[in-house]
């Protein structure tokens, strides 16, 4: 799953800027753009960040091979070859900074800002928010899944109805850092070392003559990892007895059953059964395994009505986050040079949520030095020194600016991570399981109001004062340029 031939991983209008570019001579004009979305996904109360080892894998390989400059120079535009020339010899010489995957994040916050060129920073933009939008999305939907789950065992069962190849193993990954335990995708598991879990089909079942011999043939086959599938036919009057029938063999053999699977019906009125039925059969080392397009809403609803489930194997509304398919993040211009100086830059629009914050931005986590939870991010241009030092520090809502809130006594922790600096690599990737355990810190900074299902509290994201004043403005700037 190497992030390797990925030059043309691009919109072709990144191209065709860039051309522009390179022939009004300006490709080489300095820029600042910064990637965040707008909107938390599934109503939740935040997100978490994923996607950047594969970000990172990409901008270390973004070369333009011999095959990508032979179909540009097939474009209808006609690209110049000195133009083409100009790619042959492109490697990424920027600055990139970015959250830590695993890190909780909020809406109208930088969440990775890209410094360079203007070739630079254009050409990395659709490769960049692919792979944050989708494993942001899947981790965020993840992370949801496990508050609900809490304690049980998380399967991700996801591939065969993931949006192709890579969507199933990185989407796997995702999960993984979420707080899931295993995938079913064996390519997951050799790229990342990830665990991997796995039952059988109902085809096992079908092939044979009888339920009974199914389960003893996979049994004797697996005798050390054995888990039925027991809806088949009838879960209660066939599937469940049947498999009590094989642990008893099995335990004969010196052997245990490990877990049955409910794929389908009432799963709480079958667990219930089901878990009387093993406990009165002396089986209550045996557990439950349920799947069947089960999300966070659905567990929650399980465990309402008092579903004995043991582990839970997600697939479907995981892997697609089939109730919020988009996370939505955008990548924009906050700063451009003129006459050799970096300027601010603001996009305005009709809907209000779409008009940008300009210049180039740090995000400050405020944490109280007290309790170690997490009070606010407080998003601030790279010179202001005051939040940095810990003493009083005024948030004030920016769009309800009336909303305001003074703290003391703080740890401002800086949440943008230099990753590439001037085309260098100096971030060591951590491995899959430093991820997750920083996932697990990250949750035990916030507060239980912020990270609960329902009516989750909203979490505060604060524009500084001089970020604030300077984007009223230039929009104030902008409405006069218009009335003259």
């Amino acid at each position: 799953m190497r992030s390797e031939h990925l030059a043309l991983h691009t919109d072709k209008y990144q191209i065709n800027m860039i051309y522009a570019h390179w022939i009004n001579g300006t490709h080489e004009r300095r820029t600042v753009f910064e990637a965040y979305f707008r909107k938390l996904p599934f109503g939740n109360g935040y997100a978490v960040f994923a996607g950047l080892e594969r970000i990172v894998e990409y901008i270390r390989h973004l070369r333009f091979s011999e095959r990508d400059l032979d179909y540009l120079a097939r474009q209808e535009e006609n690209y110049k070859p000195e133009f083409l020339e100009l790619l042959r010899n492109f490697r990424f010489r920027g600055t990139l900074l970015s959250y830590k995957e695993g890190d909780l994040c909020f809406p109208n916050e930088p969440l990775i800002r890209v410094e360079g060129s203007i070739m630079e920073t254009q050409l990395v933009e659709t490769a960049l928010l692919n792979f944050m939008n989708f494993q942001t999305l899947i981790a965020t939907k993840a992370s949801r899944i496990k508050r609900v789950a809490e304690r049980d065992v998380l399967l991700e069962f996801g591939s065969r109805r993931a949006q192709e190849a890579d969507a199933a193993v990185w989407g796997a990954r995702a999960a993984y850092i979420s707080g899931f335990d295993a995938t079913s995708n064996l390519l997951a598991g050799e790229t990342f070392g990830i665990p991997t879990k796995g039952t059988h089909a109902h085809s096992w079942v079908q092939i044979f003559d009888s339920e009974q011999e199914a389960f003893e043939l996979y049994a004797k086959a697996l005798p050390d990892y054995v888990s039925l599938l027991v809806d088949t036919f009838d879960t209660l009057e066939s599937g469940v007895p049947h498999a009590i029938r094989t642990a008893k063999q099995l335990e004969a053999a010196g052997k245990r059953l490990g877990s049955i699977r409910l794929d389908s019906g009432d799963l709480a009125y079958l667990s219930i059964q089901a878990r009387k039925m093993l406990d009165e059969a002396g089986l209550d080392y045996v557990k439950i395994v349920a799947s069947n397009d089960l999300d966070e809403n659905t567990i929650f609803n399980l465990k309402a009505q008092g579903a004995k489930i043991d582990i839970w194997g997600v697939g479907t509304q995981l892997i697609t986050a089939a109730d919020q398919p988009a996370l939505g993040g955008v990548y924009k211009l906050v700063e451009r040079e003129r006459n050799g100086v970096m300027e601010p830059t603001i996009k305005i629009s009709g809907n209000p949520e779409k008009v940008t914050s300009p210049g180039k931005k740090d995000v400050l986590r405020i944490v109280s030095k007290e309790s170690g939870k997490a009070i606010a991010d407080y998003v601030c241009f790279p010179y202001e020194e005051q939040a940095r030092t810990g003493g009083k520090l005024r948030l004030f809502d920016p769009v309800h600016p009336y909303l305001k809130k003074s703290v003391k006594d703080y740890e401002a922790v800086p949440m943008l991570q230099p990753i590439f600096v001037d085309g260098e690599l100096v971030y060591e990737l951590p491995t899959l399981e430093e991820i997750r355990h920083h996932h697990e810190g990250q949750l035990h900074m916030f507060w239980p109001e912020y990270l609960r299902k329902l009516n989750p509290e909203i979490y505060r994201v604060n524009l500084s004062q001089e970020a604030w004043e300077l984007k009223q403005r230039m929009i104030e700037e902008h409405m006069s340029h218009l009335e003259e």
